[in-house]
């Protein structure tokens, strides 16, 4: 009897684990069709059931049902209904459902839609509804595009370009006038000098969406122009979600190359970070002491040097890549919901230039003679190994009336380099005789950037209308050049090697130093109310925002009683038996120090920075059809800066910019209908210098000779005249005219005009008579005029059976002009050529003049495959202002067209793999100097090669 009961009780809870292993959910968000915000506490029921739930806090909702097809219901008190049939709930599976609610005045009205055109227009949607210009990539989008991270993603949206492979630009503006941020809040990225992040550090898996914001609102930091790139991660994932990923990539041009140039650094470079083994070897304020002091010391200190300086030669390997993420939600028992997202990802990226060229370009003296000649032509190659390691933990705690969020983000990033090039370097800076140099360069660089997000979102009361969100976001970023070993040698007539400090400086050895911290506080207020008898929206809010730098350069030189090296074999210089010693009285030594100081004051600075901003706006419909926005933005910006130059000048905590300004900003939308709109804005925007810009600091680069100079406080010829003016803040007036138009299953058109008046713009200069020095300065003031256009069209109208194959199409045309100052007209003026006339307009510098974004995809969900051939080029932009002796810098067109191809495998499509095919025309990447009836020289030049990548997942 025992026995049965046990049995009968076994038998029970095997029908019951059964029954409950063969129910689905559904989940999802409800959004508020109005503000385009999660909808809490709506009704979300199962037609002809007793069946229901409603949203929690953020929107979502969950739904346990056994396997079958439903008609879900959507309501809300003065919002409309709508009903979903056809949705499909298959046992241990999870349906995606989201859903869009209007506001209603009239009775109820029941709408029917399907679930698959609800989640294709879903990010369409948010762009219809958005009070901005808008334009956006859903996570679903995203994964059509078979892109493993963020910046292969977003080439598709309108008016978008990708710089380097990992910097997201807008509207063919440069970098400065590109702003990235994440979750809301800007961070640093790996370059700390730029406003943008490195997309390619994101994987596509832990994105909800992406969104490029083209027009500003009061409740937007007043540092863009272009756009506003916002990556938005999943925070509260709706089910369990666990994945792992492997990747490939060769490279015919770069990867199993026997002569790929490599050196040996620390245990650890393989995980993005130096061990110690670069670290520097003596004190920064040690004396150097002569050979005619403390010979003791200087042996000691000669020979605490790493000993390599020439590269060696070995087999270049492919890359490779590894990714996991893991996220779930749990109910507690009060009903509280907690939930996490994790992800970590590696790279290992191996990048060879057999041959990378550097130029440096000048115009003869003579007028009559139209060709300039290079004042410097470097020319080698170059093995780059580069490790990019990245985790991202998230928290997130939910109530009914609020939720919390704890987000860490960490990158590491270790780049390692070596290299061999010729050099030809004019002997007096005109193009005139050569010397023929030699270089090794061995160089380490490591990066890394820690950020904290903790925010807060809350409901102030069920049905007050009021609610709140803040930040609080640190971040601690460090930049280190490590033990930048430069060993440049003279070749001679006779074929000897030497040393020869007053061409080619001596044998080198660097290490740079940037710690930055960045600490951000935002709060927003708002209220939903009625205005006119229709719903309005209240908000006001503000922000603070502090930055520390520390920057600092330790310099040493190496020299020998013999300046000759036998073969150019630099790795013999500092070998034991060859190093400098009491006894021998010969060979190689550190270069003595003056006045007892091995660091200069010159070659550090601190840089503090202080936003202040307080903000109001009020979102309000004048008529059913016409929604306005008028906000205003203030923000107080004030820059500090404690230094030294070589010339002994002193600042303090220098107070060099201290701007209090406002920044109206108005938003109107007209909807022609429920599918399309009108819309136009205005905003008033800034640019600011960044703290190297603001700085006295000079930067040099060893392998090209560049050196950037800061223009913080003016820089001045010899005679005490002045080259440029200190750099100061760019104020832009912004205008932006819309019109778009949605329709079914992710099909759109729109056009778009916009003009930008520009006053102090910052622009990238040459120095007046020199190709190696370049600074940053405000040249004059600049328009810019641009035109986008946009279209996304499926084949179903050819046929039904063409409905997966699409089309998606942009396309922008920019014109920009700029007005000189008159220093810079007088200088093209004088280095007019002859019959050359010179107009004191020109583009304004970084801007693109048009962008082309196309792509075909073909998406069966039904048997997993998915395929895309995407195009992407942007025009001809002036990289680098001219000095009238310089010639102008233009970076050329990139045409990168790319192949992706994913298949999905087994019953439930868990598994996939991925292959795709970068840079398919095998394009180079190059930028030219370019002259009145000259031919173009080379200012920069790489060849990226094609790439070819197979990748593997697999979700849990």
């Amino acid at each position: 009897m025992k026995k049965n009961k046990i049995l009968i009780t076994l038998s029970l809870l095997f029908i019951t684990l059964f029954g409950y292993a063969q129910t689905g959910k559904v989940t999802g968000t409800v959004i508020d069709g109005e503000f385009v915000d999660p909808l809490p506490f709506a009704n979300i029921l199962v037609k002809g059931t007793s069946k229901g739930t409603s949203s929690d806090f953020d929107g979502k909702y969950t739904l346990e049902l056994e396997p079958g097809t439903y008609t879900i219901v959507f309501s809300y008190v003065g919002y409309e209904t709508k009903e979903v049939s056809d949705v499909v709930i298959k046992s241990n599976d999870v349906t995606v459902l989201d859903m869009t609610l209007a506001p209603n005045a009239l009775d109820e009205i029941v709408i029917t839609t399907s679930i698959k055109r609800n989640t294709e227009n879903a990010v369409l949607n948010m762009q219809r509804k958005s009070v901005v210009v808008l334009d956006g990539l859903s996570a679903q989008s995203i994964k059509k595009t078979g892109a493993s991270n963020i910046a292969s993603a977003v080439k598709s949206v309108p008016g978008v370009s990708v710089q380097g492979g990992k910097y997201v630009y807008v509207r063919g503006l440069g970098d400065r006038y590109t702003k990235s941020i994440l979750n809301g809040v800007d961070i640093p990225g790996l370059d700390p000098d730029r406003n943008t992040i490195p997309m390619d550090i994101f994987p596509t898996n832990i994105i909800d969406n992406v969104l490029v914001v083209k027009s500003a609102a009061a409740n937007n930091p007043a540092d863009f122009t272009g756009g506003i790139v916002d990556v938005v991660t999943k925070d509260f994932p709706t089910k369990a979600e666990y994945s792992i990923s492997v990747g490939f990539g060769f490279n015919p041009s770069m990867h199993f190359k026997d002569n790929y140039l490599k050196y040996d650094g620390g245990d650890t470079d393989f995980f993005g970070y130096d061990d110690g083994t670069r670290n520097r070897p003596i004190n920064r304020y040690q004396p150097i002491p002569g050979t005619f002091e403390n010979k003791l010391l200087l042996n000691s200190l000669t020979n605490r040097f790493q000993k390599q300086l020439k590269a060696e030669q070995a087999t270049s390997n492919p890359n490779f890549s590894l990714g996991f993420t893991a996220g779930n939600q749990y109910e507690l028992k009060n009903g509280n919901k907690i939930g996490y997202l994790a992800s970590a990802s590696y790279k290992n990226n191996t990048t060879f230039y057999e041959d990378r060229i550097d130029g440096g370009t000048i115009k003869a003296a003579d007028k009559n003679n139209y060709q300039p000649r290079y004042s410097l032509y470097t020319k080698g190659s170059e093995g780059i190994n580069e490790v990019l390691v990245n985790a991202l933990v998230g928290l997130a705690y939910k109530t009914d009336l609020s939720k919390y969020k704890f987000t860490t983000l960490h990158i590491q990033n270790g780049e390692s380099s070596a290299g061999y090039f010729d050099q030809d370097l004019s002997q007096d800076n005109t193009g005139g005789a050569y010397e023929d140099v030699v270089k090794d360069a061995l160089l380490y660089t490591e990066r890394s950037i820690t950020n904290f997000n903790l925010s807060g979102s809350h409901k102030l009361g069920v049905d007050t209308g009021w609610g709140l969100d803040w930040t609080l976001s640190p971040s601690f970023s460090k930049v280190e050049d490590k033990d930048h070993r430069i060993t440049p040698l003279l070749v001679t007539q006779e074929g000897e090697y030497i040393i020869n400090p007053s061409t080619t400086t001596n044998p080198t050895r660097i290490w740079r130093s940037l710690l930055e911290e960045n600490w951000v506080f935002k709060a927003d207020l708002d209220k939903k109310y009625e205005l006119f008898g229709r719903p309005a929206k209240f908000q006001i809010g503000g922000n603070f925002i502090y930055k520390f730098r520390d920057f600092s350069i330790d310099e040493f030189f190496m020299t020998a009683t013999n300046l000759t090296v036998p073969n150019g074999d630099t790795n013999l210089l500092l070998m034991n038996q060859n190093l400098w010693t009491p006894e021998n009285d010969n060979g190689t030594h550190l270069v003595a120090t003056s006045n007892n100081q091995t660091f200069k004051p010159s070659n550090a600075y601190e840089g503090e920075q202080q936003v202040y901003s307080v903000y109001l706006s009020n979102e309000f419909n004048l008529s059913e059809n016409l929604k306005t926005v008028l906000g205003l933005r203030t923000e107080l910006y004030q820059l500090y800066y404690t230094g030294e130059t070589a010339q002994g000048d002193v600042y303090d905590r220098a107070n060099t910019i201290d701007k209090h300004d406002f920044y109206p900003s108005a938003n109107v939308i007209y909807s022609l209908s429920e599918k399309s709109n009108v819309r136009a804005s205005y905003s008033r925007t800034t640019a600011r210098p960044s703290f190297k810009e603001a700085s006295r600091i000079q930067i040099f680069d060893p392998i090209t000779n560049r050196t950037f100079i800061g223009n913080g406080f003016g820089i001045f010829d010899q005679d005490g005249s002045v080259i440029y003016d200190a750099v100061k803040p760019t104020y832009i007036n912004n205008f932006d005219v819309r019109y778009e138009m949605f329709r079914d299953k992710g099909q759109m058109f729109a056009v778009s005009g916009f003009y930008k008046g520009f006053k102090d713009p910052l622009e990238t200069v040459f120095f007046p008579n020199s190709s190696e020095q370049f600074t940053v300065a405000n040249l004059g003031d600049a328009t810019v005029f641009g035109a986008e256009f946009e279209f996304r069209q499926n084949f179903g109208f050819v046929t039904e059976n063409l409905e997966k194959l699409k089309l998606n199409l942009n396309v922008s045309y920019i014109y920009s002009e700029l007005t000189m100052s008159d220093i810079e007209y007088e200088r093209r003026l004088l280095a007019a050529r002859t019959g050359e006339s010179i107009d004191n307009k020109r583009e304004l510098q970084g801007q693109s003049p048009y962008l082309i974004n196309a792509g075909f995809d073909y998406d069966n969900e039904d048997i997993g495959f998915q395929a895309g051939l995407f195009y992407n080029v942007q025009g001809k932009a002036l990289e680098v202002v001219g000095s009238g002796i310089v010639p102008d810098v233009y970076s050329q067109p990139f045409h990168s067209l790319n192949l992706t191809i994913n298949k999905k495998f087994g019953k439930e499509k868990k598994s996939s793999i991925d292959l795709k095919i970068n840079n398919i025309l095998g394009d180079e990447r190059e930028s030219l100097y370019e002259s009145f009836r000259a031919s173009d020289l080379i200012f920069t030049q790489r060849n990226p090669g094609t790439e070819f990548s197979l990748g593997y997942s697999y979700k849990f």
